[in-house]
This record gives C-alpha cells, structure tokens and sequence, in this order.
C-alpha cells in the first residue's frame, strides 16, 4: 500500500519554548483518513506546521526526523511547493478572506488549476456545499461560522487536493453542522480517494470518521492504531469521551 504521508522520528523546537515534538512517526496511507487527536499544546498544530513548511513563520524548526509526501522529501520545502505537489490545509479558525466573495474565495484555491479546469471544479465544490453556491456572490465575511469552514474547505478542495489537512474543523461550530461537515468530507474520501489528515478535539466524532488514529501527549505518540481499537482503549476514553459522554447524557 503507498504511504501518501509519512513522518519518522520527527522532532521539532522552537526557540523560546523548547521541544514541542519528540521522534513523533505517523504514516498516512494514500485513500485513508487518519485522525491526530490531543489535548491544547499536545503539538498538534506544530505537527500540521511541520508539514506543511511553516514551522520558520512561528518561530520553530525541525531538530530531526524526516516528512515524505508521496515518496517526496518535503523537508523545509516553501508552502506553495506543498501546493503544486497536492497537499492542502484548512487552518484552524477557518481563515477565509472576508473582504471577498464566496466565489472569490473559490477562486484563490483554484488558481493553480489550468483555466479550462476551473468551471468544473468549482462546480464540484457547490455540489458538495450547495449553501455556497447560495452565497456565491456574498461577501465571505458575512458568512455564518458553518458557512465559513464549508467555504475554507471548499477553498483547500476546488485544486483537487491528494492530501488535505483539516486543523480543529469543529473549533466553534454547532454539532449538528459539524456532523454535516464531516459527512460531506466522507463523501470526499470515498468517491475522490482524497487522503486526510484530521486534526480534532472532539475526539468521538473523529474517531467515528477516520479508519486509523494517533493519540498525542506532550509532543509524543502515545497511542496508535484503527479508530475503532483506539476509541476502546481505556485512558482515551477517559481522557478524550468522557465529558462528551456525559454531555450526551444531559
């Protein structure tokens, strides 16, 4: 099977704050949707940084280890590299360009595509969010936060993407809009073969959505394996499904 990411012994510093991330390896195979699941400063953002070149913009660097994409070293390669090889990445907070319009936002996503691919693609990612196409022509700031995340995925989406990485999608957002969301990236997993690497807090909703998952303890790996193994292990449990478990209950 070919390993779309695949990162072994990783370790990673920043300056002011020391070791964020400890010989961390992950392996990602290509049509899968692996799961990275932690506690705030666990270093899952610094993991999503690493790979995708912008460790340097916050202050951090790799120690050791390497980050192969698609059997490419992507080591300390430039962002929009990264993009032209497939990957795409959905940042926590949604980050949209508010001043422009939901087609506009699109748009900036496709600009790597060859402009007789554009129409199509974009059409693709209406298919997949119908409310965008509804608010196509608004202004993105004015957009409900749902709306916002459909359209930052749909932005990281409409190139086409071999690996898409999702930081905190439901960060902010009502449980039934999440649910829809991570319905529609399903859909996008099984009918495109995208690859996808979904870092989340609520940990019972992610586990219910990937097939494998890695669990991330003070810059290490401390647990690994199928999602629906790792949701029976007794300290995930505790640590990551208790309190929803007992929000359920209420």
């Amino acid at each position: 099977m070919e390993i779309m990411l695949n990162i072994n012994n990783l370790s990673v510093a920043y300056a002011r704050k020391g070791l964020a991330l400890d010989a961390v390896n992950l392996a990602l195979p290509s049509g899968s949707i692996v799961a990275l699941l932690g506690a705030n400063g666990a270093g899952k953002t610094t993991l999503i940084r690493a790979v995708t070149g912008l460790l340097g913009v916050h202050g951090g660097g790799v120690t050791a280890g390497s980050i192969n994409f698609a059997g490419t070293s992507v080591l300390g390669m430039p962002s929009h590299r990264l993009v032209r090889l497939g990957m795409a990445q959905v940042p926590e907070g949604r980050m949209v360009f508010k001043q422009l319009s939901v087609e506009e936002n699109l748009q900036v996503g496709a600009a790597i595509l060859p402009r007789a691919a554009v129409s199509q693609r974009m059409e693709a990612v209406y298919a997949l969010f119908p409310r965008l196409l509804e608010r196509r022509k608004q202004a993105a700031g004015w957009l409900s936060g749902g709306e916002q995340q459909m359209l930052a995925l749909g932005r990281a989406l409409v190139a086409g993407p071999r690996l898409l990485l999702v930081d905190e999608l439901s960060l902010g957002l009502a449980p039934l809009i999440v649910e829809t969301i991570y319905q529609q990236l399903k859909i996008v997993g099984d009918t495109l073969g995208t690859s996808m690497l979904v870092v989340e807090q609520n940990a019972r909703l992610a586990l219910q959505f990937a097939s494998t998952a890695y669990v991330l303890d003070r810059g290490r790996i401390v647990l690994s394996g199928p999602a629906n193994e790792v949701a029976t292990n007794a300290l995930v449990k505790q640590s990551y499904l208790g309190s929803q478990r007992e929000e359920a209950t209420v």
